[in-house]
């Protein structure tokens, strides 16, 4: 189909110019001050526009036409091919010889700014492909991507990239047009890629290059080798009659440093995830023995005391709720410890349930019964709409919140709570009506075992809390955020996007 128009497109141009030509000659014969070397002069500018804008067959086929026409109207004797006077056929071959030289000046001045525009768009595209390269991330599918960059930065409609390994080829697609690849070929070309390795000057090729067999009137793909350097780490399918064959090099050159760059990525994201580890198990390991502390020597000078025979009853009940109080913050400190690793794991899966907020209120208070014992809560929480989140993971998530704020909060000042829910799922809020948060530190209120100023002087605790609040509710697609509020303290607050429905009497 290509060809015919192409065809096509070539006799419209030899129309158009025909047609030109024959404009010229009628309106040369009707002016009183044309004569021959006026014609000649304005025929010879009609083929140079012609040139310029039309192939040089199109130029020189014109140039024969206006030739004849010249000879035919213009020189002696009128209307006939005849030439009388000898002189006339020096300047008949003069003026054809300048036209056809003139046209190929032209069309090879053309054909150069056709070439310097080439290169100008060549290397504009291997520009946008190198911030594509340098923009593409660590997230699953990136080579896919890489090659759907590549066809659309050059309008290729069959590209993969093909990388070996121990477990075979890997390849991905990026055209429109998947390439089905031999994998015998693909082993036969990179070991042919790997023992050559010359530059032909005038193709800007390296050497490895090969076709991949094709039937029918499939359009040709060729196979360029990924090389870094003396190595060859895969291959380039490609297009092959759609770009130059040093272009393609070029572009497998920055498709190789890709996909070296990724594969640093990757080592650079397993090795900070080894580093994350290694300081949380050192932050984990200091943050016990500083914590551990505490509670274990309340509880041996309890059960010490209790062994005291001559204990007073009332003595001997405050030594039990003293242990009583000191296990209850080892089982807290122990559940964090859990809920974090499972965390730093991702090994949380969501079982969603249709609860009101009021249930997860409830469920969080009870958790911390012991530790809000002395202190007063507000509660209002609504009980007519269910929402469909996990109760465990929520409850577990607000309980953190609570507790944080029933450290914060001054002993005679409430602790407020409110829960509800909306169209956009499930919300929960609790607020002290301590000294507030430090606006330098809102920033780092997320990390683990970070805690602020005011935590370090006026309370105890592994700082893990409002990083396991966050883990827990990420795997829900909940966020939680903290601020001051106008007239004291500070408000924490969750929302989990969830689904709704009203509760019926009964349910």
């Amino acid at each position: 189909m290509i060809e015919p128009v192409h065809r096509l497109r070539a006799f419209a141009s030899l129309g158009v110019s025909l047609a030109g030509l024959a404009a010229c000659i009628e309106l040369f014969r009707y002016s009183r001050w044309a004569n021959p070397t006026t014609v000649a002069l304005g025929f010879l500018v009609l083929i140079l526009v012609v040139a310029t804008r039309f192939a040089l067959w199109v130029a020189v086929v014109t140039a024969v036409a206006a030739m004849l026409g010249f000879n035919f109207y213009f020189l002696e004797p009128i209307g006939t091919l005849t030439i009388a006077d000898p002189r006339n056929w020096v300047a008949l071959f003069a003026f054809l010889t300048a036209a056809v030289v003139a046209s190929q000046l032209s069309a090879a001045a053309k054909a150069r700014t056709r070439d310097a525009i080439d290169s100008r768009n060549e290397i504009t595209r291997l520009f946008d492909l190198s911030r594509d390269v340098l923009l593409t991330g660590e997230s699953g599918g990136t080579l896919n991507a890489l090659a759907r960059h590549v066809a659309r930065r050059f309008e290729l409609s069959r590209v993969a990239i093909c990388l070996g390994g121990a477990g075979g080829w890997q390849i991905y697609q990026g055209g429109e047009i998947d390439i089905q690849v031999d994998h015998a070929q693909l082993d036969a070309t990179l070991a042919g890629a790997g023992r050559i390795l010359e530059f032909d000057a005038r193709e800007r090729t390296y050497g490895g290059h090969a076709r991949l067999a094709t039937t029918g009137r499939d359009e040709a793909v060729a196979l360029v080798p990924l090389r870094l350097g003396m190595r060859t780490i895969g291959l380039l399918a490609a297009s092959a009659d759609t770009l130059a064959p040093g272009t393609v090099d070029a572009i497998a050159g920055l498709v190789a440093i890709a996909v070296e760059r990724l594969q640093f990525l990757s080592e650079r994201k397993d090795a900070e995830l080894l580093r994350q580890r290694a300081d949380f198990s050192s932050a984990l390991l200091a943050s016990l023995s500083h914590d551990l502390r505490t509670p274990l020597t309340a509880l041996q000078v309890a059960v010490t005391n209790l062994e005291d025979d001559t204990l007073a009853a009332e003595q001997r009940h405050q030594q039990m709720r003293i242990a009583r109080t000191e296990l209850e913050r080892l089982n807290r400190l122990f559940r964090d410890i859990l809920d974090m690793a499972r965390v730093d794991s991702a090994a949380i899966t969501p079982e969603r349930d249709w609860v009101t907020a009021a249930d997860i209120v409830d469920a969080s208070l009870a958790n911390l019964r012991p530790l809000l014992a002395d202190r007063t809560v507000h509660v209002d929480a609504d009980d007519s709409t269910a929402t469909h989140v996990d109760p465990k993971l929520t409850s577990a998530a607000f309980s953190h919140l609570i507790e944080n704020a029933a450290q914060y909060s001054p002993i005679d000042r409430p602790v407020d709570v409110r829960g509800w829910a909306d169209a956009d799922g499930l919300h929960l809020t609790v607020r002290d009506y301590g000294a507030g948060l430090d606006l330098n530190e809102l920033d780092h209120l997320f990390e683990r075992f970070y805690r602020g100023r005011t935590a370090r002087e006026h309370s105890v605790g592994t700082g893990m809390g409002l990083a396991i609040t966050r883990g827990l509710l990420t795997a829900e697609q909940g966020r939680v955020w903290g601020e001051n509020v106008h007239d004291g303290g500070a408000m924490f607050s969750i929302a989990v996007p969830a689904p709704t429905r009203r509760v019926h009497i009964g349910e």
